[in-house]
């Protein structure tokens, strides 16, 4: 079975996609931005709703829009809101950290590793920032670290999804299980069958993997 994982902004939509099919919730606001972190009050009416469908929900930490290079105030402010959406019950993180000269934060990310312990993780699209060889690199720290999926569209933002196919599927083949590679980015119910067939994968993830209308 495919899993749809919708990217819902706010609540608002959440009712909807769950009727027409998402099988996860990838929680943000400010989606003109690429994401941020809810209020502490939409998370819990999210949570409580999602849980009672039965359905998972994956929190964006994440304070601002922009780049994945944050200074010790962000830091912060990003733990406690990873706390606070633990507290209140979610069932994952979506975090991505990098440093200036574009690797992966690694004492952030560890940080948050451990903060998250008994959660489902998923590195977003910060990914998508790094070097083609430092992409690869990148899957090997972060399994070893017990990062479960990576969000990425496979290529530039803003490029059509099937331009993609030949190095998602690469990193899929990379993988080989140890992370699952989580595409997204231009992925719409319209054409998510035929993108997970191309890319041999169970896991979807898209603004519009699903209908919105009831």
């Amino acid at each position: 079975m495919l899993i749809k994982e919708f990217c819902a902004e706010n609540f608002t939509n959440i009712p909807a996609a769950i009727h027409n099919g998402a099988k996860r919730i990838e929680l943000c606001d400010n989606l003109t931005v690429g994401g941020t972190t809810v209020s502490p009050g939409v998370m819990s009416e999210t949570y409580d709703y999602c849980h009672e469908k039965g359905i998972t929900v994956m929190s964006i930490i994440r304070p601002r829009g922009g780049n994945f290079v944050y200074n010790d105030t962000e830091l912060k402010m990003m733990a406690e809101d990873l706390t606070t959406a633990k507290e209140r019950g979610t069932d994952g993180i979506v975090i991505g950290c990098l440093t200036e000269d574009n690797w992966i934060d690694e004492e952030a990310m560890l940080e948050f590793i451990k903060l998250s312990d008994g959660l489902q993780l998923t590195f977003h699209m910060a990914f998508d920032e790094l070097s083609i060889d430092d992409q690869f690199k990148a899957i090997d720290w972060l399994a070893k670290y017990g990062v479960q999926r990576i969000l990425t569209h496979g290529g530039k933002a803003g490029t059509p999804i099937m331009d993609n196919i030949e190095h998602l599927t690469k990193l899929v083949d990379y993988s080989d299980g140890r992370v699952i590679i989580l595409p997204g980015g231009g992925i719409n119910h319209e054409n998510c069958e035929a993108v997970a067939t191309a890319l041999n994968v169970t896991e979807i993830h898209g603004t519009k993997i699903v209908p919105l209308d009831i």
